[in-house]
């Protein structure tokens, strides 16, 4: 397999599972929140939403680090 081509199914793959996982969590706020009148208190996450939160970010810099490496490693070749 050609190093482009992995590349791709990194980014593309990291990429869907990035969506999945932003939508999955869950934001304890009603429709108000999303105007700025929010009455909730800072709360820690806990549990799977921490989880969910930690694995985000992972395939956020996943995705990333494979577009600058698709766009750095075509200099070298």
């Amino acid at each position: 397999m050609n190093i482009d081509l992995i590349l791709q199914i990194i980014t593309i793959t990291s990429a869907i599972l990035m969506v999945l996982a932003i939508l999955l969590q869950q934001r304890g706020a009603s429709l108000g929140a999303g105007f700025g009148s929010s009455g909730e208190l800072f709360t820690t996450r806990r549990g799977i939403d921490k989880n969910l939160f930690e694995v985000t970010i992972i395939l956020s810099v996943i995705f990333v680090l494979s577009i600058l490496a698709g766009l750095i490693l075509p200099t070298f070749r």
